[in-house]
């Protein structure tokens, strides 16, 4: 008995698969893969550190907290600018976003040393050359 194209193995009347719907089955899949969106709640500042929250929201409803801290010393070194913190607390959560298939296995992270290094370094200024070279002088 043929099957349809609805049924089991996505076959035609005939019985032959058909690349296209193999291709649109993949592709219905590729958009049900998980997406996330984190929110910034704000920052509690503490005795030692500055903790920053932020909310995941995954699908189905599926929330989970997450709180980041920066030691305050960080901050009077001039390491950090305030204004700086979430973002540098963002990227550090991403990162353990994707490197647990967005299911990290801790609530609370500490930024390093390590995290700080790196954005100063990715947000340091670019040394700006003069743009035009000096005209040499032809005085003998």
């Amino acid at each position: 008995m043929p099957q349809d194209i609805h049924s089991a193995g996505r076959l035609h009347d005939a019985g032959v698969a058909n690349p296209a719907e193999d291709f649109l089955g993949w592709y219905e899949g590729a958009l049900m893969t998980e997406s996330v969106n984190v929110q910034y709640v704000g920052f509690e500042a503490k005795a030692l550190v500055r903790e920053y929250s932020f909310i995941v929201r995954r699908a189905l409803n599926e929330t989970s907290e997450f709180t980041l801290t920066i030691e305050n010393e960080a901050f009077g070194s001039r390491r950090v600018r305030f204004q700086d913190a979430p973002e540098i607390c963002l990227l550090r959560l991403h990162r353990e976003l994707s490197v647990f298939g967005n299911h990290p296995p801790k609530a609370h992270y500490l930024i390093s040393e390590t995290d700080l290094d790196e954005y100063s370094s990715s947000h340091a200024p670019k040394a700006s050359g003069y743009p035009y070279k000096p005209k040499v002088s032809r005085d003998v």
